[in-house]
């Protein structure tokens, strides 16, 4: 029997071995036969005889049931499902490599936030967590990862784990900027004398939050040198990010130029990316001229993907795509190609394909032009694109996009391409898409049988397709 066939009876004959199966699991139990009567005890009196049983009808005939036939040897179509998963796997893994390169920054930054974020609602158990993860990984961000380690110790009371942690951060980085605020929290705890850190003293520095912010509104040259001293003093980290966020609250000039200062490194790491959000979120040519200004004057890469995302947030394509264009590290450059993709900025991102020699990168624009769904852009480029890796991307992407005209180029291209590997690659695409008619075409078409095996193993898993399944019937024909 042909492989085909094979592939199909496997699917028919599991379906009939299994409503055999349930059939006979309906089938009723026969009759227990009734037990000998037991004599009774001497003193009850003897119980009157039952009267006899009517004789159980007798069971029905089963009629003969021939023996199923042997079932075919499903080791070839295993192996080919095997290999096939494996394939698929290799492909994806190959394709998500660059990717992964370029963000694994991004990686250390989303454990950061999400720690960041569960100390801000109280939840330090959970941050330790993701520190820990941070600094097992040894990046960029090890040294405030300990200081916020230490900052999360100090508040469920384990003042000696804290107070170790804050020795290793002086050991390990001793040039860090987080060296300053890390001794401040560690006379906290020194004072403390076993204590965590006192609660009294965080809610006097929010009192004087709330009464700079209201004299932020009524007299804001009192109230700007007093958040500049906060600043440049030794209260918490929370405590300045506050003040910073009230600085944004004001329109004056001054305001924004100690908002500037903080995001050119004048300060503590956290608050630098803070006040870079925050001009970013404060959208005006000023403020992204400020930006413009620290990207090029910082060396660290983290402040430079904050920067390149806060031009995301106030739409400033002009310095996005002269990023994407100038820009020396190919990380870097990758993330301004995401943040245009996010903006959805076809005409750019296909201006930079065109420039653009990194393989990796121009993987990152075709991501792009996915997430900004142009679908045309990415059908030509499979069509016309001359390296085959850049083409199956391209081809990946268009199978992420379930519309009509995605499946038809697919189908065309696999028509005019002889590379095994990108049909192999639109052959997929189409079963992402779940598109069995698509497949069919194709299949009835192919001339090479092991490209044709491959078809019918992915049509075999689309039960819901009607195409699919009457395909399948049709080959046991």
């Amino acid at each position: 029997m042909s492989m085909l066939k094979q592939i199909v009876c496997g699917t028919v004959i599991g379906i009939a071995t299994l409503g055999a199966a349930r059939a006979d699991a309906g089938q009723g139990i026969p009759p227990v036969p009734p037990a000998a009567p037991v004599a009774p005890a001497a003193i009850v009196p003897p119980m009157p005889p039952m009267p006899p049983m009517a004789p159980m009808p007798e069971w029905p005939v089963m009629p003969f049931i021939p023996a199923m036939p042997p079932l075919p040897d499903f080791a070839p179509m295993a192996i080919a499902t095997a290999m096939d998963e494996a394939r698929f796997a290799l492909d994806s893994a190959r394709a998500l490599a660059p990717l992964a390169r370029l963000a694994g920054d991004d990686q250390e930054d989303q454990l950061y936030d999400r720690a960041r974020d569960a100390i801000e609602n109280g939840r330090y158990e959970r941050a330790l967590d993701d520190l820990n993860r941070i600094l097992a990984m040894n990046g960029a961000r090890a040294d405030a990862a300990l200081y916020w380690k230490v900052y999360s110790l100090a508040k469920i009371g384990q003042r000696t784990e804290a107070l170790a942690a804050a020795a290793d951060l002086a050991k390990r980085f001793k040039d860090s900027k987080w060296l300053k605020d890390a001794k401040a929290l560690e006379v906290e705890l020194r004072q403390a004398s076993g204590q965590a850190v006192s609660p009294e003293s965080e809610n006097d520095e929010e009192l004087k939050l709330l009464a700079l912010r209201g004299l932020m509104q009524s007299d804001p040259e009192r109230a700007l040198p007093m958040i500049e001293k906060l600043l440049a003093g030794t209260s918490s980290i929370k405590v300045k990010e506050n003040a910073l966020f009230v600085l944004t609250q004001s329109r004056s000039a001054r305001a924004r130029e100690i908002i500037a200062g903080v995001a050119k490194g004048g300060s503590n790491p956290d608050l630098q990316l803070r006040a870079i959000r925050f001009l970013g979120a404060m959208n005006s040519a000023e403020n992204r001229q400020i930006l413009d200004e620290a990207y090029r004057a910082t060396p660290d890469p983290a402040v430079k993907r904050a920067i390149i995302r806060s031009f995301m947030t106030s739409n400033d394509h002009a310095r996005l795509l002269a990023l994407a264009k100038g820009e020396k590290d190919d990380a870097l450059r990758g993330e301004a190609v995401r943040q245009l993709g996010n903006m959805r900025a076809g005409a750019e991102l296909a201006e930079l394909y065109q420039s653009e020699q990194s393989l990796d990168v121009k993987k990152q624009i075709l991501q792009g032009m996915f997430i900004g769904g142009y679908a045309d852009k990415l059908i030509e480029l499979a069509k016309t694109e001359k390296d085959p890796e850049l083409r199956k991307t391209a081809i990946r992407n268009l199978g992420n996009m379930r519309r009509t005209e995605t499946s038809d180029a697919l189908v065309a291209i696999y028509a005019s391409d002889a590379n095994i590997e990108v049909r192999q690659t639109i052959v997929t695409s189409l079963f992402v898409q779940q598109n069995g008619k698509a497949l069919v075409d194709i299949a009835r078409a192919e001339k090479n049988m092991e490209m044709k095996k491959d078809i019918v193993s992915k049509l075999s898993m689309m039960p819901k397709s009607k195409e699919a399944q009457d395909y399948l019937l049709e080959l046991l024909k």
